[in-house]
């Protein structure tokens, strides 16, 4: 499972025209589900984003959590992050988890991450078309990959 988290002065997710989630300070995450991911790698994902101290303190320091500064994040799914871009011009995106599965898991990715004390968790619609924005804070932005996660 990877997650691109981006440190938001304020997000949002728009379908046909209407806004469907957003979020003031906090976090942007695009996730994308691989194939063979389970419920263990979100879980490895919900167990660092929310404590990611990427916020900075009084002193102009990066020391602070989502969950110090009382931040909201928005989710939104992305199978286009599992591309493979090593062979031609056209990326492959067989490595993505079939639609089902990575529904199942992006829901449980936000269930998860509102059970672990984020003041707001908001979404997109799991494959829609979506307009994103987004001010990135900073910018700050973070790749993780939850095979590479303790």
């Amino acid at each position: 499972m990877k997650a691109v988290i981006q440190r938001v002065a304020h997000s949002s997710v728009v379908i046909d025209g209407k806004e469907v989630g957003k979020t003031d300070k906090g976090f942007l995450i695009l996730l994308g589900v691989e194939q063979g991911d389970t419920l263990a790698e979100a879980d490895k994902l919900v167990k660092k984003i929310p404590v990611l101290r990427v916020f900075e303190d009084e002193n102009g320091k990066m020391n602070l959590s989502c969950l110090d500064i009382d931040g909201e994040i928005l989710v939104v799914s992305q199978f286009t992050l599992c591309a493979d871009c090593s062979h031609g011009r056209r990326p492959s995106f067989t490595k993505s988890a079939p639609p089902d599965v990575a529904n199942e898991l992006y829901l449980y990715f936000v269930e998860e991450l509102k059970r672990s004390g984020v003041k707001k968790v908001d979404t997109g619609e799991f494959g829609a078309d979506m307009k994103v924005s987004l001010l990135n804070d900073g910018p700050v932005t973070i790749i993780l990959d939850s095979k590479e996660l303790k």
